[in-house]
């Protein structure tokens, strides 16, 4: 296979989880890892001829650029010979499915969060919006928390992606206490990080 290129930042949740899945699937070592820095007011030249939306990860194969990290994770699951990340067929497959959305979604809302009080001028931060980007935070939790049986197991893409997204929030949220609420979440999790795919893609402390 030919060696692949991975746009990505150490701080970035959405490629963490692409680093984790490489791990996971042994293609670790056929990435050419490259790390850039970029937000969304200071794009990256080099990331932009890679993703037209401009945005990190980004991985570049066989004269194909591939982007978005549900997509980067579904092809690398599809190279190799290993157990699969993303189950075929069953309910299993929609278990996976339907936890990476709401890991996913978990980061979106953090990351909006994250950009109106990093990103946007204090005079010009709206304190509502980031209100409501905490509440789906806040529900997502809940619901994993209702579900922490689904968490069990091997690891899967669902599993992997809620991973990141706890992670995150322990990277930029520190003040949000989200463990004392959901404990069964936070045992699953305080497990789980010690997986070495988690621990070798783990943030650079903030």
């Amino acid at each position: 296979m030919a060696k692949m290129r991975l746009y990505y930042s150490p701080a970035s949740p959405y490629a963490r989880k692409v680093r984790a899945v490489a791990i996971e699937t042994g293609l670790d070592k056929k990435l050419e890892m490259v790390n850039v820095a970029l937000t969304p007011v200071e794009p990256n030249a080099d990331v932009d001829k890679h993703n037209p939306i401009g945005k990190i990860p980004a991985l570049s194969v066989k004269g194909m650029d591939l982007f978005d990290s549900p997509v980067i994770c579904e092809y690398l699951d599809s190279q190799h010979k290993k157990r699969k990340l993303l189950p075929r067929k069953g309910r299993d497959r929609w278990v996976a499915l339907r936890l990476q959305a709401m890991g996913d979604g978990l980061l979106d809302a953090a990351l909006l969060a994250r950009y109106e009080n990093a990103l946007r001028p204090e005079d010009r931060r709206w304190k509502d919006w980031v209100q409501g980007q905490m509440k789906k935070i806040d529900g997502v939790l809940a619901q994993l928390e209702a579900e922490a049986k689904s968490l069990k197991g091997k690891p899967t893409i669902g599993t992997i992606a809620v991973g990141c997204a706890l992670g995150y929030l322990d990277l930029r949220f520190v003040h949000h206490d989200w463990r004392s609420k959901h404990p069964k979440l936070a045992k699953w999790y305080a497990a789980f990080s010690k997986l070495p795919s988690m621990k070798a893609t783990a943030p650079p402390a903030s």
